[in-house]
């Protein structure tokens, strides 16, 4: 099976796609599955993940949202995933190496939101991203310590997943572009659904260009990609539609992102990590031993970091409440 995915890969794929056969391979060798190509490998131990399954209960835009179908980390994830690979597909690059690193590019994700990263990012001395939490988790943290022992170009795409920053492969710049085409159009429909925009503020040349619709728009900036960069060494929008997503996050970030009932529940969720990291930076002897054995070779702040952002939303609620919030007297 993996010898015909390897001819299948040498016969169909652009030659600007990462062929498995080529991987940089891994920090420490292991034995080839008979099966799998090391990308596909890579997707199934990301997907095993505890990290992974985490993040069914973390926050992407609203906290705690009643109901069952808003967005969460994991949907989100899901989302990136299959837009990452209709483009790979429409570009002809490696459809198993787009679908790993998408599925891992937010699992150091914290909880609540981007929210969480900024209060991380200013508590810790060194700063925190999201995005370098994510390498961390499958190179240190998972599989009990271990890591997952991804392939480069995996852990490559993970951490440079972020539109400001350049990741070494195609595969990786279709995930980047893909998490704008997710975030965006999905956020929209949260909101719409949620009450706080109605589909009529949207901005009118932006929708007149991309479509009325996420369907629409997600279909229109994939066709975009497709025209723009099929056969060639790049993953992008053309300059007219680029534009038109711009446009749109912009506003989504000015009547959305920045809501006052949103920035509300972030400081809410800002004092939370923060009361908690400062518990545990005072009370090293009452975190996990797993994160106790991490503090000699990485210091607390950055273990710290690990602890917080491995947690969801639902976790780091039940912890708070159980470390500041007084319970009644049971005789």
């Amino acid at each position: 099976m993996k010898e015909k995915t390897i001819k299948i890969e040498e016969m169909f794929l652009s030659p600007y796609a990462k062929k498995s056969i080529d991987t940089l391979g891994r920090d420490r060798e292991e034995a080839p599955c008979p099966m799998r190509t090391e990308f596909q490998r890579d997707r199934d131990r990301i997907i095993h993940s505890k990290a992974f399954r985490r993040l069914k209960n973390k926050t992407q835009v609203f906290f705690s949202p009643e109901g069952d179908h808003f967005r969460t980390r994991l949907t989100h994830t899901l989302d990136v995933s299959q837009i990452a690979r209709s483009i790979a597909r429409t570009l002809s690059l490696n459809e198993d190496l787009t679908e790993a690193i998408a599925l891992g590019h937010d699992l150091g994700h914290t909880p609540f939101g981007h929210s969480g990263e900024r209060i991380l990012d200013s508590l810790c001395p060194t700063g925190f991203k999201h995005n370098v939490q994510s390498r961390r988790v499958v190179e240190v943290l998972a599989n009990n310590g271990k890591g997952l022992n991804l392939t480069k170009e995996v852990r490559d795409g993970i951490e440079n997943h972020k539109m400001s920053l350049n990741p070494s492969t195609l595969e990786g710049r279709a995930v980047s572009i893909s998490d704008w085409i997710a975030y965006i159009n999905h956020d929209i429909d949260d909101a719409i659904s949620s009450g706080v925009i109605k589909e009529k503020s949207l901005p009118k040349n932006a929708i007149k260009v991309l479509g009325k619709t996420s369907r629409e728009r997600i279909n229109t900036m994939i066709y975009s990609i497709y025209k723009r960069s099929d056969g060639q060494n790049k993953v992008e929008m053309e300059e007219d539609v680029m534009n038109a997503t711009k446009e749109l996050r912009s506003f989504m970030f000015e009547y959305v992102y920045r809501l006052e009932e949103t920035v509300g529940e972030e400081e809410k969720a800002n004092r939370m990590i923060a009361g908690l990291y400062d518990y545990y930076k005072n009370n090293v002897d009452k975190l996990p031993d797993f994160y106790k054995g991490l503090i000699e070779e990485y210091g607390i702040d950055i273990v710290l970091c690990d602890f917080i952002s491995s947690m969801s939303d639902k976790y780091a609620v039940y912890l708070f409440e159980n470390l500041f919030i007084p319970k009644s007297w049971k005789l």
